[in-house]
């Protein structure tokens, strides 16, 4: 997208204020650096306390008698389940079990639920859910609101200083803790964080507060990578997307085995049919030797130089002191130890399978 059809963060003025480099993302002018730049970003947010600007993401609220219903047809998902405040990361499949998009369900009421979508694909969800949503009896709202992470080990207490008291809330859960705001304990670092939904106005004098605190900086989409890449977790577009199934990706333990063996969600005959022969391909860590990352696209041999697989993400891991990337390999080769090697511009740079995450989770589940 260029020109007039770029979409532009409510609060971009700030971003312009703190120094932000901005680049195009899933149609957005988003920041992503700010002058402390990637390194001090990344790592900050790992022992600190990193501030991201997510309004590119949307959020639905779906409500009505039909909604657990409508989600259970729309994802492989047991909504009903749910205890109210709990969080479940999720899928919108198509018919052949490819994922259309990742998402994180949230249970607010009996009949209303909270769906967090991702960026570039904001407009189809929607599409999609109000298609499906005329069988039931659903309403799904697309909500105006600017969406902020806070994340890393002192979020907590930076919000706390804020004036939001978060005690209570363990990680994949979330609550409306004013009029029009959501807040979850989750996120896309690996690290203990919250993410708020809330009005511009509120928007504002939240992160004034926040900023206020030493311990909370700015942190740009550049470093929200590097910090998803090293905790292992997807980027839809690239490591997840309509021509791969949660199997390959190995993401069946988001799908409870009641849901896998007996749901009627959009893709469970194909996804039934592929956990029966098992996938052809998965997702792995690949850890390449020496310095040199390995970027996506790049594609990944066997020992005796026979294709083997593909690089969907890759970078340098500030936190891991080496580069890391993720792609997918013949299913024979995704144990750990198997010899691989990646083509960067003509050279073949030896990878290892690494186990997933590069550096450990640190969620407050208790």
């Amino acid at each position: 997208m260029t020109g007039d059809d770029t979409k532009h963060l409510p609060l971009e003025d700030l971003h312009v204020a703190a120094g932000a480099r901005f680049g195009a993302f899933a149609g957005w002018s988003m920041p992503l650096t700010y002058p402390a730049g990637v390194m001090k970003e990344h790592l900050h947010t790992r022992e600190h306390a990193g501030l991201f600007d997510i309004s590119h993401m949307k959020l639905f609220e779906i409500s009505g008698s039909g909604t657990v219903a409508l989600l259970n047809r729309a994802c492989p998902l047991d909504a009903g389940a749910l205890e109210i405040s709990q969080s479940k990361y999720t899928f919108f499949l198509n018919e052949a079990a490819g994922i259309l998009d990742d998402l994180i369900v949230t249970r607010l009421g009996q009949a209303r639920f909270m769906v967090v979508a991702n960026a570039g694909n904001a407009e189809a969800d929607e599409k999609h859910l109000r298609a499906l949503a005329m069988d039931f009896d659903a309403k799904v709202d697309a909500l105006d609101r600017v969406f902020l992470a806070i994340q890393g080990p002192e979020a907590w207490a930076a919000l706390s200083r804020g004036g939001i008291e978060t005690g209570a809330l363990l990680f994949m859960h979330g609550f409306e803790p004013r009029e029009n705001w959501f807040m979850s304990r989750s996120g896309y670092t690996g690290e203990d964080g919250f993410e708020i939904g809330l009005p511009e106005a509120d928007a504002r004098n939240l992160v004034a507060k926040l900023l206020e605190d030493e311990r909370v900086m700015w942190v740009g989409l550049a470093a929200r990578d590097s910090l998803r890449l090293e905790a292992g977790l997807c980027l839809h577009g690239l490591d997840i997307t309509p021509e791969t199934d949660p199997a390959s990706a190995g993401l069946m333990w988001a799908i409870p085995k009641e849901v896998r063996a007996s749901s009627a969600f959009i893709g469970a005959d194909a996804l039934r049919s592929i956990l029966e022969r098992g996938p052809a391909q998965k997702r792995v860590g690949l850890k390449p030797e020496g310095r040199q990352p390995v970027r996506t696209g790049a594609a990944l041999f066997d020992a005796d130089g026979d294709p083997a697989g593909h690089v969907t993400s890759g970078g340098f891991g500030p936190s891991a002191a080496h580069p890391v990337a993720m792609g997918y390999v013949q299913t024979s080769l995704s144990k750990p130890g198997a010899k691989l090697f990646a083509d960067v511009r003509g050279t073949k740079i030896p990878v290892d399978i690494n186990p997933l995450p590069f550096t450990p989770h640190r969620y407050r589940k208790g």
